[in-house]
């Protein structure tokens, strides 16, 4: 019996015993954990999901935390005569070793869920814990819930225009595009000292804020925009 799940934007055609390495979960070595997002089920009663298979889902045992291999590249950027420079970047990754493929109960496991580590959020965590079945009771008013929690802590630069009104242009930072410039002057970030100067909480926040997904860690975009304040000085 095989499975197809999904986890990091990737897919992967498993079966019991394979090793496979996946972008960076939350989880540590010897931990089980199970991923919940299964689109197919193969071998004698096979199953396609719309888009995944209710109660399915891949159990796996943490391995290690390791990296990927280096990657390196070259930047040249238009119109600037003679501005060039290299970037190395290593992916975090997690080995896992398949243990079990449940075409259903799965939501019943009591398995830990499998949780990327790029932008985790204290709500995330609690949503991946097995839930607790709450006993029968009487309906009661129902109270509004709070917003989750925002991971990290908000950056103490931010600012509400950008200074003499000319702000930095962002879209020279890999990974950041046009739209994602726009939410970040929204969000009050115009200059590249201000990305500089945040600590890994308050890039966690900035983060989830903006719904990177890891982006930020993944592209290295404190270390660039460094680099850019530095060029720009």
């Amino acid at each position: 019996m095989f499975a197809v799940l999904k986890t990091g934007g990737k897919q992967y055609r498993v079966q019991p015993g394979d090793v496979l390495r996946v972008e960076k979960l939350a989880a540590d070595s010897g931990e089980t954990v199970q991923f919940n997002e299964v689109l197919m089920l193969g071998g004698d009663s096979p199953a396609v999901g719309t888009p995944l298979i209710d109660g399915a889902g891949v159990q796996a045992e943490v391995l290690e935390q390791t990296k990927g291999e280096k990657v390196i590249h070259f930047v040249k950027r238009r119109r600037k005569h003679g501005s060039q420079r290299t970037r190395g970047h290593r992916q975090q990754l997690t080995v896992l070793r398949v243990t079990e493929i449940l075409a259903s109960g799965a939501d019943k496991s009591g398995v830990k869920a499998a949780v990327g580590a790029g932008s985790v959020s204290g709500a995330a965590l609690a949503a991946a814990a097995p839930a607790k079945k709450p006993a029968a009771k009487k309906a009661a008013p129902k109270k509004a819930e709070a917003p989750a929690e925002t991971a990290g802590s908000k950056p103490g630069n931010l600012l509400e225009a950008a200074r003499d009104g000319k702000a930095d242009d962002l879209k020279k930072i890999t990974g950041l595009g046009p739209k994602m410039e726009t939410l970040m002057n929204e969000s009050g970030v115009f200059h590249y000292d201000q990305i500089a100067a945040w600590t890994a909480e308050e890039s966690a926040y900035m983060d989830e804020k903006l719904s990177l997904k890891g982006r930020m860690e993944r592209d290295g975009w404190v270390a660039q925009a460094a680099t850019l304040a530095a060029e720009k000085e």
